[in-house]
């Protein structure tokens, strides 16, 4: 190995948690639900702000997804899940799928609804954008999984996004001193 890898190596290391989410709250994201219909026909689904595109030829996508989340499991289980990308004014949505423990009629409060592409998936009504994605590659990295999705029918809406940035949604301008 050399002596500047190793060096880069130990720097890493010493990064708290702490540190390297103060550091990656930094860079806005859009925020998407993931989706997923369950074996006894539920439909799954959680936040997630780490998604993006992969490729425009063949269409693809990537999710990454904790290793302990209730989707992961299910992801494996089905190969395929739904993204929907949230509207400006759809924060209460990312908030109920944000927490694993969330209440069964907050989602009734909130009159969560459920679109179907064409192969079936799940995914929530009334977002600027829905992609049925099919699983291509997996990948283990640390605490998560990268599932790489085939998107396979996309459904769009006009709007502005959803945007999350240093653990607020919206983009929030610091103020130079006057």
């Amino acid at each position: 190995m050399h002596a500047e890898a190793a060096t880069r190596m130990a720097e890493t290391a010493a990064i708290s948690s702490k540190e390297f989410r103060a550091a990656l709250g930094r860079f806005s994201s859009g925020v998407t639900v993931i989706t997923v219909d369950t074996v006894e026909g539920d439909v799954h689904g959680m936040t997630a702000s780490s998604f993006c595109s992969v490729s425009l030829r063949p269409p693809l996508v990537l999710v990454c997804i904790d290793h302990l989340a209730e989707t992961y499991l299910h992801i494996r289980e089905r190969g395929r899940f739904g993204v929907s990308i949230l509207r400006e004014d759809q924060d209460a949505l990312s908030e109920f799928f944000a927490d694993p423990e969330r209440n069964p009629g907050a989602a009734r409060r909130l009159d969560i609804r459920y679109n179907h592409m064409k192969s079936g998936t799940p995914v929530v009504a009334d977002t600027l954008a829905n992609l049925d994605c099919v699983v291509v590659q997996s990948h283990a990295a640390g605490d998560h999984t990268i599932f790489v999705g085939e998107v396979k029918e996309v459904a769009v809406a006009e709007g502005a996004p959803l945007v999350y940035f240093r653990g607020r949604y919206g983009l929030h301008r610091e103020r130079e001193p006057q």
